[in-house]
């Protein structure tokens, strides 16, 4: 799996979990303490979340890391 491949899934699974809760991109980012801009660039793999932002993210959406990118 390559760098892209990563990141898509990442990416995907960060936005399914999100719609899963119900919250909205602007209520994550506040629970994450990002902007709402920064959660749209990693929902759209224009950006690469660092593993804390990730876990953060992870956090707020009450799953475990694994969810986000299964191995």
């Amino acid at each position: 799996m390559d760098d892209k491949d990563i990141l898509k899934t990442v990416a995907d699974n960060i936005r399914l979990e999100r719609l899963r809760g119900r919250l909205s991109q602007e209520k994550l980012a506040e629970m994450v303490d990002i902007s709402t801009k920064y959660l749209n660039m990693i929902e759209n793999r224009k950006a690469n979340p660092t593993i804390v932002i990730v876990i953060r993210i992870c956090k707020a959406l009450g799953i475990d890391l694994n969810t986000i990118y299964p191995q």
